[in-house]
C-alpha cells in the first residue's frame, strides 16, 4: 500500500463531504492527524455553525457549496487525490447527492472515491432486507459505471451503539437481549476507529474496492462476558425469540410506525439487527490489520464508560 503523503513533498488533498456530521468530523480529525490537507464541503447554511468552526480550528479548509450543482461541486473537487463521502440521509442524499458528487469527482479528474457505506456487508444481503442498505446498493451500481477507483469501507455495527441505540446490552436488568443464535459472530468497530481507518484508506492509493474492518468480533455469548466484566456484575442472556419472530416484529413496527422519511426509524434499526444476527451481513476476509498503527477499542472499554 502507498501513503500518498509520503510519496511527495506536498500533502494530499482530500475532499470530504458530510464533514459536519459525527463521523465526518472524526474523519477530518484523523486526516489532519495523518498530515492530509482537508477540504470540507458544507452547505451554505452550515458555514457558520459550531461544527464548521471546529473544522477550521483543526486546519481544515471549509468550503460552502451547492450540493445540487455538479459544476459547483466539480470546481471544489479540483486537485483532490480522493473524495470521501460521509453523507447521511435517504434517497435524496445517498443516491442523488452522492451521484452528483461522484459526477463532479470524475469531471475534476479525481482518481479515487470513498462512498458513504460504513456498515455491515450489505453486498451479501438480498434486496429488501434493509431499506438504507438498498439505497447504498443502488448508488453502488452507479459507482460501478464511473471511471474512478472506488473503495467501500465496511465496519459492521458502530460499537458505540451498544451503550444506547442498539438494545442488546441492558445494564438496568443485567441482560444481553438477542434473537436467534447466541453463538453467531458479530462485527463491531467504534466510530473513532472507523474514521481513523477511513483516513488511512483515503491516503492509500492502492486500497482495493472493498475494505472490511472489525475492531472486535464477538458473539452474543461473548457480549455477555464483556458486559459482566465491564460492569463488575453477572449478566444473563435473554433470548426474545428466533429470527422469524424478529422479522415479524419488523413488519408490525413498520406498519404501525412507518416514519418512512426518517433515516433511522425504529424498524430500520431492527432490520440492521436482523441482518447481523442472521450472519448474512457478516464481514468476511477482514482487513483490520492493513494499517498497523491503528489500535482498536474493545467492547469492554466502551461498555465500561457506562458502568
Amino acid at each position: 500500500m502507498t501513503d500518498q503523503n509520503t510519496s511527495s513533498s506536498a500533502p494530499s488533498t482530500i475532499v470530504l463531504a458530510g464533514a459536519t456530521g459525527a463521523l465526518g468530523l472524526l474523519i477530518a480529525h484523523h486526516l489532519r492527524r495523518r498530515g492530509a490537507a482537508v477540504r470540507a464541503l458544507v452547505r451554505p447554511e452550515s458555514i457558520h455553525k459550531a461544527e464548521a468552526e471546529s473544522l477550521r480550528l483543526q486546519g481544515v479548509e471549509v468550503v460552502a457549496v451547492d450540493f445540487a450543482s455538479v459544476p459547483a461541486l466539480t470546481q471544489v473537487c479540483a486537485g483532490a487525490s480522493c473524495v470521501v463521502s460521509a453523507l447521511s440521509g435517504l434517497r435524496d442524499i445517498i443516491v442523488d447527492a452522492q451521484t452528483r458528487l461522484l459526477d463532479a469527482a470524475v469531471a475534476a479528474g479525481v482518481p479515487r472515491f470513498i462512498p458513504s457505506d460504513f456498515s455491515a456487508d450489505f453486498t451479501r444481503l438480498p434486496e429488501g432486507a434493509n431499506r438504507n442498505f438498498d439505497l447504498r446498493r443502488e448508488f453502488q451500481r452507479r459507482l460501478a459505471q464511473a471511471p474512478i477507483q472506488a473503495t467501500s469501507i465496511f465496519n459492521g455495527m458502530f460499537m458505540d451503539l451498544l451503550t444506547g441505540q442498539a438494545p442488546l446490552v441492558q445494564p438496568g436488568i443485567r441482560r444481553v437481549v438477542y434473537w436467534g443464535d447466541a453463538e453467531q459472530p458479530l462485527d463491531f468497530t467504534t466510530m473513532v476507529d472507523t474514521a481513523n481507518f477511513t483516513a488511512a484508506a483515503a491516503l492509500d492509493s492502492s486500497s482495493p474496492r472493498y475494505l472490511r474492518v472489525a475492531g472486535q468480533v464477538a458473539s452474543i455469548r461473548q457480549l455477555q462476558a464483556e458486559a459482566s466484566a465491564a460492569f463488575g456484575q453477572p449478566f444473563q442472556l435473554l433470548r426474545v425469540g428466533g429470527l422469524g419472530f424478529l422479522a415479524g416484529m419488523i413488519k408490525i413496527t413498520r406498519t404501525l410506525v412507518p416514519a418512512e422519511k426518517e433515516v433511522f426509524p425504529p424498524w430500520q434499526g431492527m432490520q440492521y439487527l436482523h441482518n447481523m444476527l442472521s450472519g448474512q451481513a457478516k464481514l468476511l476476509h477482514l482487513d483490520t490489520s492493513r494499517y498497523p498503527d491503528i489500535h482498536y477499542t474493545q467492547i469492554r472499554e466502551v461498555l465500561a464508560r457506562q458502568a
